[in-house]
């Protein structure tokens, strides 16, 4: 009885689940990232405009920090966005408009940091602790299997009078379980 009306909960939850199932892609497919991009800030030339975008996508808001200057409707976001249409107008390239806003406020405005001496070590950390990690695992396991091979090395073997005792002693329990 209590299972039964334990089940009609369930039941509807599954029902509800299944339903909603077919729905799911489309809420997936339909969540874009939102621009902050304002009406005033962008460029009559599409060309121009495109390029902006491209690379306002991957300068980091100083602000939010992990966002880049075309996502974040911080005022600093926005006025990046404006310097960098500026600097297109002016008719730099995209590499020059970046390196401007790279002196100007260093290469923290970078979402993807370049590869260079001074960022080495960001770049291959990673990989460096996770060398150190595997290195570090295999002393320990290493360690851990002599201790087993010398714990098992130091075991002496059962003597005959020994092997006799144990032998009776299994005898009994077994006798001991047939009879129960």
């Amino acid at each position: 009885m209590l299972r039964q009306r334990a089940r009609g909960p369930v039941l509807v939850l599954l029902a509800l689940l299944w339903a909603t199932l077919p729905v799911a892609p489309t809420l997936v497919s339909t969540s874009t990232v939102a621009y902050a991009v304002e009406p005033d800030e962008m460029l009559k030339d599409p060309k121009l405009e495109a390029r902006a975008r491209k690379i306002s996508q991957n300068l980091r808001c100083l602000v939010c920090q992990n966002e880049s200057i075309d996502e974040s409707n911080a005022p600093l976001a926005k006025d990046l966005r404006i310097l960098l249409r500026e600097r297109l107008k002016a008719g730099d390239t995209d590499e020059e408009a970046v390196q401007y806003l790279v002196d100007r406020y260093g290469e923290y405005v970078l979402l993807k940091p370049r590869f260079a001496i001074h960022t080495l070590i960001l770049w291959l950390g990673p990989f460096l602790v996770l060398a150190m990690g595997l290195i570090a695992a295999g002393i320990y396991l290493r360690r851990r299997m002599q201790a087993s091979r010398q714990a098992l090395a130091s075991e002496a073997p059962l003597s005959e009078e020994e092997r006799k005792r144990l032998g009776e002693l299994l005898e009994k329990d077994v006798a001991t379980r047939d009879g129960a």
